[in-house]
This record gives C-alpha cells, sequence and structure tokens, in this order.
C-alpha cells in the first residue's frame, strides 16, 4: 500500500484490524463452511453404496478422520494457542493428510465408484485445514516463535490454558449443534449401515455353507445308500 493510499484510508477514518477480522473468518466462515463439503461426501458414500463396497473398514477411516480434525479443532476453540496446542494441531493436520490418503486408497481398491466431484470434494476437506492452520499461525506468530524455540522461557508453553476471552456460550452451542447435525449424524448413520450390511453379508454366507454342507452331506448319504 502506498503512502497517498495509507493516509486517505486514515483520513476517512475507515481502518481494518487484520487480526480481529481474520479472527471472524475463521469463527463464522471457515468452520462452519467445512460443514458442507463435509455432508457432501457422505452423500457421494450413500450414492456409491458404501455398505457394499469398501464397507466399514472406510468408515471407521472417516472417523479417525474426524477425530483427527475434530480434536484439535475443540482444543482451539477453550484454549490459548501456545506451543503445545500448536503441535497438537500440527501434529493433527499431518497424521490427517496420511489418513485421508490411506482413506482415498481404501476406496479405490474397493468395488467403489470413486468419482471425480467426490475427489473434488476430498481436495477441499485436505486443504481447509492446512488454510486454517495458517491464518492462525499468522495470528500467533510469537507463539510460532516460541515454539520455535522450545518453549523456552514460558512457564504455559506446555499446558492447557483456558483462553482468557472465551467464545460465547451461544456460539460453542451453535458449532456443538452443527457438528452433531453435519457429523456425528450422517457418519454415525455411514458407520451403521455398514456395520449391518457386513452382519448381513456374514449372515448370507453362513447360510450358504450350511446349504452345501448340508447338500454334500446328503449326496454322501445317497451315494452310501447306492452301494
Amino acid at each position: 500500500m502506498s503512502t497517498d493510499q495509507a493516509k486517505r484510508i486514515s483520513a476517512t477514518g475507515a481502518t481494518v484490524d487484520v487480526g480481529d477480522a481474520t479472527t471472524r473468518y475463521l469463527l463464522y466462515g471457515l468452520l462452519p463452511s467445512w460443514f458442507v463439503p463435509g455432508v457432501a461426501d457422505w452423500v457421494m458414500h450413500r450414492r456409491t453404496r458404501i455398505e457394499d463396497t469398501a464397507g466399514t473398514k472406510e468408515s471407521l477411516i472417516h472417523s479417525l478422520m474426524m477425530a483427527e480434525v475434530g480434536i484439535p479443532i475443540a482444543l482451539t476453540l477453550r484454549y490459548e494457542v501456545n506451543p503445545l496446542l500448536l503441535s497438537v494441531q500440527l501434529g493433527g493436520a499431518a497424521v490427517h493428510e496420511a489418513t485421508a490418503l490411506w482413506d482415498v486408497r481404501t476406496a479405490v481398491d474397493s468395488e467403489r465408484d470413486v468419482k471425480p466431484i467426490e475427489q473434488h470434494i476430498h481436495s477441499f476437506l485436505e486443504s481447509l485445514p492446512f488454510g486454517a492452520l495458517a491464518a492462525l499461525m499468522c495470528l500467533h506468530a510469537d507463539q510460532v516463535k516460541s515454539l520455535l524455540r522450545g518453549g523456552g522461557g514460558d512457564p504455559d508453553a506446555w499446558r492447557l490454558v483456558p483462553r482468557r476471552r472465551p467464545l460465547s456460550r451461544g456460539y460453542l452451542a451453535g458449532i456443538a449443534a452443527a457438528i452433531g447435525t453435519c457429523v456425528l449424524l450422517p457418519y454415525g448413520e455411514e458407520l451403521l449401515r455398514c456395520v449391518r450390511a457386513s452382519r448381513r453379508r456374514r449372515k448370507n454366507e453362513k447360510y450358504e455353507n450350511d446349504a452345501r454342507s448340508d447338500a454334500a452331506h446328503w449326496s454322501a448319504a445317497r451315494s452310501g445308500k447306492g452301494r
């Protein structure tokens, strides 16, 4: 920004606190919008009948990925950003990426048809954690430096410190309701559907094996009588 532009903005009184704007974006923009690709991905799994293809294994991997992202988010909403919390966030993002690769490999190796639109949805689900983490690290550059120094000199560096300015109960309740509606409910339904389908297949296989065993038994009995 040039000096003249800065003077004009100052003269009109139109000032923007970048930190506040970024925080509002994270709380009211990025985090709520995260639920949209999550629900869309669940729809893709349902349309491609995950319960009859990749089955329970892939559904459990989805639950694992949600935990890898959900735990750091929950901690960030309740505690101050410090080296400990940054370590949890960075570790969660790295593990989530590795699990995402495992998830795609599991789906591709199964009979489930992973369509291009689902792969595009995955790109959002993978990039959003890194976008959120990058913005958070910009907001707390001092804590990033502290982390790089091993937290030296800060007695609170490696413990969870409650937020000095807690988020409102209304906001936390809204996020909790969104998580229940857009994450726990649909993906819980998916896992239940996969478990039921797996039990049904095992039961059918047992019946088929019993039927083959009975047929072999009667065939042997008839052969014995014939002799």
